[in-house]
């Protein structure tokens, strides 16, 4: 990434009407490979960078292993993980209860704090419940606990209607809002639980190393367009292109 900026600085130039007329710069693979020699990155950045995905994902033991062999030092208790964990599994495997209960065990304010936050937790709640055929349960459920809150926030009426529509349907699959009963809607509730938890302890809620490989295939499409070069397409292996010349 630090590389693509200073070649896309070293090629403004280009941008200038004789420039453009003319073809693309082509850097050598010697050439590139060089300037990589030339950035400097120090490693406890790197280590830092790799510490911070670990702890944002929930990888416990493997951050803990990182953390006895590089030195690095998480920016949160490592132990709070596995309680995060254990709230994002619940969510994940429907046992919603469970998930809120933990959450509050953990630290009640993020939830107090958090009405939308608890509104999914809820709305999940629901959907669980009519996975689970229990459609009395469900339509109490919904009147008691849900209704109030959608009659003070449009949004969550909005939200309630769609849940509530699944009892319609004999088939869901006939349902336009089906896909509520799909897993990814407990992913995506788990995910913002998560996020919600991180946030509370002072730790951003995504890792940073997917927004650097963002960054990095941004700054490659916009050298694209001033240069042939040895282009990195594969990011698990890291290895380098040569330019289509």
């Amino acid at each position: 990434m630090f590389l693509s900026r200073i070649v896309l600085r070293d090629l403004d130039s280009i941008d200038s009407p004789a420039s453009m007329a003319s073809s693309k710069k082509v850097v050598t693979r010697d050439e590139w490979e060089r300037k990589l020699r030339d950035v400097k990155i120090r490693k406890e950045d790197m280590n830092r960078l790799v510490m911070n995905y670990l702890v944002t994902e929930g990888f416990v033991d493997a951050a803990d292993k990182f953390r006895i062999e590089s030195g690095t030092q998480p920016e949160i208790d490592l132990a709070t993980i596995t309680d995060r964990m254990e709230v994002k599994r619940a969510v994940q495997s429907g046992n919603v209860q469970e998930a809120i209960e933990k959450i509050n065990d953990l630290n009640p304010t993020i939830l107090d704090t958090n009405p939308q936050l608890y509104f999914h937790l809820q709305q999940q709640k629901l959907i669980e419940l009519i996975r689970a055929g229990k459609i009395s349960e469900a339509l109490e459920f919904a009147q008691e606990e849900l209704a109030p809150r959608g009659e003070e926030n449009q949004t969550f009426l909005e939200e309630i209607e769609k849940t509530v529509a699944l009892l319609v349907f004999e088939d869901v699959k006939n349902c336009p809002y089906g896909e509520l009963l799909d897993v990814s809607q407990r992913l995506k509730t788990a995910s913002e639980v998560n996020a919600a938890i991180l946030t509370s302890q002072s730790h951003e809620k995504d890792p940073k190393l997917p927004s650097l490989l963002k960054m990095l295939l941004w700054t490659q499409d916009q050298l694209d367009e001033k240069a042939a070069y040895p282009r990195m397409n594969d990011f698990t292996t890291a290895e380098l292109q040569d330019p289509s010349i």
